[in-house]
């Protein structure tokens, strides 16, 4: 096996304009080029928009099948119903408007290398085909029952979990292993690190050459931003930025620019900021619990000015009846506003207890009174003082919830309406999947979650 040098590893990433320096990206590019001269198959995972299209090129080019045809065939892009003639013909006749025989791509790509880029997408009777290639080297035509026989190396690519389809019968569980005899991972654009800013720079540079406009230069508050982004797209989706701001923007670009556009990007497309450091202007909380205190002090007041006056009559009755309503309300509201805050914001809510000093101080007034009373306390006033204790005691037992049980209880109520679906529960909260998993471990709901 021939040692693959640093200066090997530069000079195919540089032949085929991949750009970076991550210690995991340069594993898989020196993993392709090891591999390359041995004939056997090879799976390349990656999400989508990492560059995995350019590793079986890698691979094709540097093995002694180089000279022969390279096919690359996106399994996901061909119509179930046609992928099996797509891939291995058919004869004239075979089916409707098949008017003339069709050589398909395995036999086109003999002694040369084909890609299957989407592998993870073709149907189980293409895998059942595909098995039987790569076994033996012999496929069918459809409509025919000539054996033929092809030579071809297989690169497939996914950004599957292949082990979990085939676990629920989704994938063979024969050509997995054989496609998978050797198996390269390019990692994500979140894992990159500093890639980001080369790729940005390139990206600008490109642009500016191609359009023929000022090339823009980013500062270290916009590197920041991009560096911080969870690039759900990866490497495509950070071209697609750089390319919007290329032709908008000229100059310096700031971190307020490029998270303008990142923000802009995630509103259309209905995901959640995926800031990693935006902090939450906690303005709107804070004035309701400052009014919250307020009207607390003013029932306190209210409840002072009664006991001093010994105005316990029903009206007074009625208004501490409707303060009490008012002040659930606000409450109320305050609950919803920070539990929102607090799953927008991933924060651990608060909890909010009732004042108990209210309470005592009505107690301390009713024995007071009593015990000064030459006669006792009044009948009136003994009536009057039980309504506010009545009144008390209402409180404290219909305490309010804390924001845990708020939040607990939107989330399962959540979770039923969208029969344990995951993502369909966290895109009705507003919140990440990864938040809403996080909330359903903290509350002991996964058993709400899997049941269905």
């Amino acid at each position: 096996m021939a040692k693959i040098t640093d200066a090997k590893i530069r000079e195919t990433m540089q032949r085929y304009s991949i750009i970076g320096a991550a210690p995991a990206l340069l594993a898989a590019v020196k993993r392709a080029l090891i591999i390359a001269p041995i004939d056997i198959s090879v799976l390349i995972n990656g999400e989508n928009g990492t560059g995995k299209e350019f590793f079986p090129k890698i691979i094709h080019d540097n093995s002694p099948r180089k000279h022969a045809k390279y096919i690359a065939v996106n399994c996901g892009a061909i119509p179930s119903g046609t992928i099996t003639s797509e891939l291995f013909g058919h004869e004239k006749g075979a089916f409707t408007n098949a008017e003339s025989e069709h050589a398909g791509y395995f036999e086109v790509a003999d002694k040369g290398t084909i890609f299957l880029d989407e592998v993870a997408d073709l149907t189980l009777d293409a895998q059942a085909r595909l098995l039987r290639v790569l076994e033996s080297g012999e496929f069918l035509r459809v409509g025919s029952s000539k054996v033929r026989k092809t030579n071809v190396r297989v690169v497939a690519a996914t950004n599957k979990d292949l082990m979990q389809m085939v676990k629920v019968g989704e994938f063979r569980e024969d050509l997995f292993y054989r496609i998978a005899a050797i198996r390269i991972e390019v990692p994500p654009l979140r894992d990159r690190g500093e890639d980001i800013k080369l790729l940005a720079t390139k990206f600008c540079y490109d642009y500016s050459e191609q359009y023929h406009i000022p090339p823009l230069t980013f500062d270290e508050s916009a590197y920041r931003q991009l560096m911080a982004f969870r690039w759900g797209g990866n490497v495509r989706e950070l071209q697609s930025l750089i390319r919007e701001i290329a032709s908008f923007e000229s100059g310096v670009v700031t971190g307020e620019t490029v998270k303008r556009y990142l923000n802009q990007k995630n509103h259309n497309s209905n995901l959640p900021v995926a800031y990693d450091n935006v902090q939450h202007d906690y303005t709107q909380e804070r004035e309701l619990i400052f009014k919250l205190i307020l009207q607390m002090q003013q029932e306190i007041k209210d409840l002072k000015e009664a006991m001093n006056t010994g105005g316990f009559a029903s009206g007074h009755q009625l208004a501490s009846s409707n303060n009490k309503m008012h002040l659930s309300s606000s409450i109320s509201d305050l609950q919803r506003q920070s539990s929102s805050i607090a799953q927008a914001s991933d924060i651990e809510p608060t909890t909010l207890e009732p004042e108990p000093m209210v309470w005592q101080k009505v107690d301390d007034y009713d024995q007071h009174h009593h015990d000064n009373s030459p006669h006792g306390s009044s009948s009136a006033s003994r009536h009057a003082i039980h309504d506010i204790k009545a009144t008390a005691i209402d409180v404290e037992e219909d305490k309010v919830k804390t924001l845990q049980d708020t939040e607990r209880e939107v989330i399962i109520n959540a979770i039923e309406r969208n029969h344990g679906k995951r993502r369909q529960t966290a895109e009705e909260l507003g919140i990440s999947e990864r938040t809403l998993y996080r909330k359903i471990k903290e509350y002991g709901l996964e058993y709400r979650n899997n049941r269905k």
